[in-house]
């Protein structure tokens, strides 16, 4: 398992591409408290969490420049942003470690850095949400589950009413739309594991991209898949988009079987059969706590 001291990876490995294959999905259930943390804003605004308990729900989504599903989702969660944003909603984007680092966008080794990394992902992909940076130890992010793009909505009274391994928006818009409905309560069954498959194929050569051609060979690297180690500094492209697009849906078929396998396991070590009521405490199996990264 990655400790510690390899959250802000500089390369993109076969090791950290099985992780994702064992990983469960950590970070608090359905109807638990929501951890508390405190970051600041790109507009240099500071933030906590428990300023919203008892006045908004709260939907945090968590994504990086070079991830690729956060390219392939933003441009919807910027759509339910402008539907539902209002005075009982906030949206919060929490900036994490580099998926895919490379040369253009490096594993971050300074605040300073990922301010930057995530000015960049601001200004293209044209997010209307407040964006916290989170530290450079991810302590926001090893809260919340330490996935690349995973998404949590927390009701008015603190808990998780609803996680998406990914953050999708069509599921999320759903549940925020059932939470408006409801008040406080778990919503649309309490979370979402399905894998969006056709954003790794559409968007994985764009987030590539943006980190570099090191991000795209490491990438190739992690499958076992034979590609350019490079490219001369003249050359504009990083490579053919369709062989980049073939090889991400491969690994996101190899991700989504290994994670919801993974979570199954765990969710029988927990509770059996059934569905574990999301109000009641329990205690956690550490031994799957592990630190997802990737794709």
């Amino acid at each position: 398992m990655l400790g510690f001291g390899d959250y802000n990876y500089e390369h993109f490995t076969r090791e950290h591409l099985e992780e994702i294959v064992r990983a469960a999905f950590t970070g608090p259930e359905p109807g638990e408290s929501a951890p508390d943390f405190k970051a600041r804003t790109l507009d240099d605004k500071t933030i906590r969490l428990s300023d919203y308990q008892g006045k908004k729900n709260v939907l945090l989504v968590f994504g990086s420049a070079t991830c690729p599903m956060t390219a392939g989702s933003i441009a919807g969660i910027n759509q339910l942003y402008d539907q539902f944003r209002g005075n009982d909603l906030e949206f919060l984007f929490v900036y994490v470690r580099e998926a895919h680092p490379g040369e253009r966008v490096p594993a971050h080794k300074s605040l300073k850095d990922k301010a930057q990394a995530a000015q960049l992902l601001r200004d293209k992909e044209y997010i209307k949400m407040p964006v916290l940076v989170d530290d450079l130890h991810g302590a926001i992010h090893r809260k919340y589950s330490r996935l690349p793009n995973a998404a949590y909505l927390i009701d008015k009274s603190g808990r998780v009413a609803f996680r998406s391994l990914w953050a999708q928006p069509e599921p999320l818009g759903t549940a925020i739309q059932e939470l408006r409905d409801r008040g406080a309560d778990v919503v649309q069954g309490g979370e979402d594991l399905s894998m969006p498959v056709s954003y790794s194929a559409l968007y994985s050569y764009r987030a590539l991209e943006r980190g570099g051609h090191q991000a795209l060979h490491d990438f190739r690297q992690a499958l076992g898949l034979p590609g350019r180690t490079g490219a001369s500094s003249g050359d504009k492209s990083l490579g053919h988009p369709g062989r980049v697009f073939a090889l991400s849906a491969l690994a996101a078929v190899v991700v989504a079987g290994g994670m919801y396998a993974g979570f199954e396991l765990r969710r029988r070590r927990l509770g059996g059969g059934g569905r574990i009521n999301p109000y009641r405490a329990y205690e956690k199996d550490a031994d799957m706590d592990y630190g997802a990264v990737g794709i």
